[in-house]
């Protein structure tokens, strides 16, 4: 641990980005686990509005850093192209 204060309150800081950040990369996984749930039982509809929802979010965390942007882009023609497969 930090002997200075400076550098004390900065690895709180830290730390609860970090747990931030986990918790968002998690939400993006379910998100992905939706839309591929919804491929396998052949419901274009749900993918769609799934695919959709999870579309704003990653392009909201790559803008942010939290993701970034080349995979966002890699996850949404993934996923769209198995959509369009249906």
């Amino acid at each position: 641990m930090a002997n200075i204060k400076s550098a004390k309150k900065y690895a709180i800081i830290s730390k609860k980005r970090r747990e931030s950040n986990i918790s968002k990369k998690s939400m993006i996984k379910t998100f992905i686990k939706k839309v591929h749930k919804a491929i396998l039982i052949k419901n274009k509809k749900d993918a769609l509005l799934f695919f959709n929802q999870l579309q704003a979010i990653l392009d909201r965390y790559a803008s942010r850093g939290i993701i970034h942007r080349n995979k966002a882009s890699r996850n949404k023609s993934k996923l769209m192209v198995c959509i369009n497969k249906l």
